[in-house]
């Protein structure tokens, strides 16, 4: 019984050899993968310049091929579409970030004034409800909660002098980054000749990888940053009208909150509600009522209008995929693996498609 039970391992796994080793397009996909995993993975830190560079030009590229759909010669949308790429970052660093990190210190000085209002708010929980929770509770929940602000605080402080150091290196991103998308863009033929000759000569399982992956993406990405876009400037017109504070830096929460869906939602629900909450003392007025109708109007309206609009041909991933890859990702790369958590489960979904198949014996 043993013999047969040894053959049948040996016989399984000498199919599985059999099945992949000869395909040489499987085994080129494998080191494909593996190899620029490990890229991804190991020099991150160092190349992460060159990978933001790699992805904005990818990003670009759609509006230059549209351009050159049109009759317009490669060089001249290229040098198009990267000045209106530049004047965008022009606009981030000039208007947006400086009134960002205007508002975001107006808040974080009143982070006392908001937590003691929080603290009396909640200090009342016991008069109004004390079958729920006793105030002794309160107080050993407020105290952690302390000690915790506490711990934040001085983690920030400590990493204030390593600053120095993040502003430098964030200064020659700004020379660096540019430069290489703006190459990337121009000598694309080029560099694409160069990397082909480092790649195995029976390709075409890849290939047809790539080009799903390439389609399903490129819609992906080109709805969602229309989506971040529409999303950031209908908060803020409406945050405005509202006068509620911050709205600027509450507007651009709004937005990138769909980069990393139905978490991101839920995340930026409290910050505005929140400072909705302080700002007109209570959920008893009028302003507040409006805020909350207002902002539960726009999320309504870009998961029932919007993302089936954007995103029509775009990923098919069922939720649950989609908050696997979420965690999974994240919990490798961090937040950029959060940030590409869409884009990578795309690849994984791609790759499992085109895998071939082991049709058992009639």
């Amino acid at each position: 019984m043993s013999k047969r039970t040894d053959f049948s391992n040996l016989t399984f796994i000498r199919d599985i050899l059999q099945r992949f080793l000869p395909n040489s397009q499987v085994v080129a996909l494998a080191i494909i993968l593996l190899v620029g995993s490990f890229l991804v993975y190991s020099l991150a830190g160092v190349l992460m310049p060159v990978f933001a560079s790699i992805v904005i030009a990818y990003l670009l590229e759609g509006l230059v091929i549209r351009a050159e759909n049109r009759q317009m010669p490669r060089l001249i949308a290229v040098y198009m579409v990267f000045a209106a790429f530049l004047t965008a970052l022009v606009f981030v660093l000039v208007i947006l970030l400086p009134m960002l990190s205007e508002q975001t210190v107006q808040l974080i000085q009143r982070i006392p004034d908001i937590a003691g209002s929080i603290q009396n708010e909640i200090m009342r929980l016991p008069e109004k409800h004390p079958e729920l929770i006793s105030e002794i509770r309160i107080r050993e929940i407020m105290f952690a909660i302390q000690q915790d602000l506490l711990r934040y605080s001085q983690n920030i402080i400590s990493g204030s002098a390593q600053s120095v150091a993040g502003i430098v290196a964030a200064i020659i991103y700004l020379f660096l980054v540019p430069m290489m998308v703006f190459f990337f863009l121009k000598d694309k033929v080029v560099l694409l000749n160069w990397l082909k000759q480092f790649l195995p000569s029976d390709r075409s399982l890849t290939i047809k990888v790539w080009q799903e992956v390439d389609s399903q993406i490129a819609n992906y990405v080109r709805g969602k940053f229309l989506e971040v876009f529409i999303l950031w400037a209908s908060s803020y017109i409406t945050f405005t009208l509202l006068d509620l504070n911050y709205a600027m830096l509450l507007a651009v929460l709004m937005g990138l909150s769909v980069v990393i869906p139905y978490v991101g939602a839920t995340l930026v629900t409290f910050p505005v509600i929140g400072v909705a909450y302080v700002q007109w003392a209570g959920s008893s007025g009028d302003e507040f009522m409006y805020l909350v109708i207002s902002y539960s109007l726009i999320q309504a309206i870009d998961g029932v209008v919007l993302v089936p609009l954007l995103f029509s041909e775009a990923v098919n991933l069922h939720p649950i995929a989609i908050i696997v890859a979420i965690l999974f990702f994240g919990g490798i790369w961090g937040f950029w693996g959060v940030f590409f958590a869409i884009p990578q489960a795309t690849l994984v979904r791609a790759v499992l498609t085109a895998w071939p198949r082991h049709e058992a014996p009639q």
